[in-house]
């Protein structure tokens, strides 16, 4: 009997983890404007950040392997494969990053970057930044 409450146990465990690993449709918020095709209407400032050594080789939220030197990015709300015009507002220096990722998971931060992306846009030696984001390409919901 035992066994079998433990066996129940896991199974509602496993069951209330995987609830949350829900579709990647776009859930923008009031802060972020409204899903559109039309990449130039979405546009967004805040603070970025890099994610590198620790995550790399691990899974994204889309199933891909992390690859700390590709040009990619994590965001909260933005379909997979978004491409992202990243523009690092204290130098002036941009990138295009595809989203691939959900995140941050810091309620001040608009992205994570890689460590690829970080570097080309100068937020290494900061570790964050106040940054534009605009959308080049949106990704299927």
């Amino acid at each position: 009997m035992r066994g079998t409450r433990r066996w129940a146990a896991l199974t509602l465990l496993c069951a209330f983890i995987a609830s949350g690993c829900t579709g990647s449709y776009p859930r923008f918020t009031a802060k972020e404007g409204r899903a559109s095709r039309d990449p130039s209407s979405h546009q967004l400032a805040g603070i970025a950040s890099y994610y590198a050594d620790e995550f790399n080789g691990r899974r994204t939220s889309n199933g891909e392997t992390y690859d700390m030197n590709a040009l990619t990015a994590a965001h909260r709300t933005l379909p997979f494969n978004t491409k992202l015009r990243v523009t690092n507002l204290g130098n002036g220096r941009s990138t295009i990053v595809r989203v691939n990722d959900r995140g941050p998971f810091k309620d001040d931060r608009v992205i994570d970057l890689s460590l690829a992306a970080a570097k080309q846009i100068g937020l290494i030696a900061r570790g964050t930044s106040e940054v534009r984001l605009e959308v080049v390409e949106m990704g299927e919901p």
